[in-house]
């Protein structure tokens, strides 16, 4: 296979967008990744586009007609939270197998302009085994709320580490402008705020957003037309489990998880100790932890240690999430994954808002469906 580089990232604010429609979005998150370009970039240039988007009928259109790209094929993935990073994971087989040359990768959704009950109900019903989980009422909060509350029965990890999460996460984000909760928070406020499914409280959860993101990917023959500081696609992986909690034999893992970390660290050539930073699925602080040992960051049962030592935040020796991850930032599915890409590329050229010293390798990583679908995408520096 050909090699593969990211030559451009940007994205819009993660924000309530309230007067922007996805039409709106996709333009301003491509105007920022193409203005990454260090040589520019010219729409031709492109041969193919892959969108991800969780909530549209009418993707591959409606991006092709706001930015102009008709002529332009279009590919729209849809699955589910793992959306951004399988879309990434498509265009990138794309162009090592010499089918295409240069891709877009492009991600957007808008969840506020929803009401909250419908858009509940909307997701849930799609992502859930209608005759089983669904109708037992397990939306994402609390169906994700049975996996830690077991986790945390049979490890030592306590209530107060997931809030060491959330504090350490809002931490890196209020440094971040494009962030939708750009404020830090106290033990004590994590710890108290109002219960939504036990044991996650408010501050547990990520908010709901609006954006979009876009990276332009290149081959390897002709990147140097971009850029002499290309960021490398060394792995990806997706991973699959059981929707229904119920066939399910341990909750204290995400399997799905391992076996995308697994294909795409096989991949890579590469192990989880190789890893300098990385973007983990928060979207439950409860997730970030459990995920920190299914990617092999720390032994069964030990993630919480990470959290203790100061680990996995910015000056610790794993940094994760600096960019506040989806925990401030929220979750607009189609987009999130791209994003997570979006900080990697700046940190692995050394320009991120929280730049994590030396970084050279990162990882990304999503989960959904609601805990049935993982996919991983790990990129390298330009010899930093």
């Amino acid at each position: 296979m050909r090699r593969v580089a990211v030559v451009g990232a940007g994205m819009t604010p993660f924000a309530e967008h309230f007067a922007l429609g996805i039409g709106d979005l996709l333009p301003m998150a491509f105007a920022e990744c193409a203005a990454s370009v260090d040589k520019g970039l010219r729409v031709a240039d492109i041969d193919a586009a892959w969108f991800g988007a969780l909530r549209t009928t009418d993707g591959s259109g409606i991006l092709a007609e706001s930015l102009g790209l008709a002529e332009l094929p279009v590919t729209h993935i849809e699955n589910s939270c793992a959306t951004g990073n399988d879309a990434v994971r498509n265009a990138l087989y794309a162009i090592a197998s010499g089918a295409v040359d240069v891709a877009l990768v492009i991600g957007a959704d808008k969840l506020r302009e929803t009401a909250q009950k419908d858009m509940l109900r909307e997701w849930e019903s799609m992502t859930r085994h209608r005759a089983w989980d669904y109708e037992l009422g397990l939306f994402a909060p609390a169906g994700y709320a049975l996996h830690v509350n077991r986790y945390l029965h049979e490890s030592h990890a306590t209530r107060e580490h997931l809030a060491m999460v959330a504090v350490k996460n809002h931490r890196h984000g209020a440094r971040n402008p494009k962030v939708r909760l750009p404020f830090e928070i106290t033990m004590e406020q994590a710890l108290q705020a109002p219960m939504v499914a036990d044991p996650f409280r408010v501050y547990d959860c990520a908010p709901q957003s609006d954006g979009a993101a876009a990276l332009v990917l290149a081959a390897e023959e002709v990147v140097d037309r971009y850029t002499d500081a290309p960021v490398w696609v060394r792995g990806v992986g997706l991973g699959l489990d059981s929707v229904m909690l119920q066939h399910r034999p341990d909750l204290t893992t995400f399997p799905a998880t391992v076996r995308a970390a697994r294909r795409a660290f096989t991949m890579a050539g590469l192990g989880p100790g190789d890893i300098d930073v990385a973007e983990v699925h928060d979207y439950f602080t409860g997730i970030e932890l459990m995920s920190y040992e299914d990617l092999g960051f720390a032994e069964r049962f030990e993630g919480y240690k990470l959290l203790e030592t100061g680990a996995t935040a910015v000056g610790g020796a794993l940094p994760v999430n600096p960019s506040g991850g989806l925990k401030t930032k929220g979750h607009p599915p189609g987009a999130t994954g791209i994003a997570q890409c979006v900080e990697l590329f700046e940190q692995l050229r050394g320009t991120a808002v929280n730049q994590v010293d030396g970084a050279r390798i990162g990882l990304a990583h999503n989960l959904g469906g609601p805990t049935s679908v993982s996919a991983i995408t790990i990129l390298e520096g330009p010899g930093r």
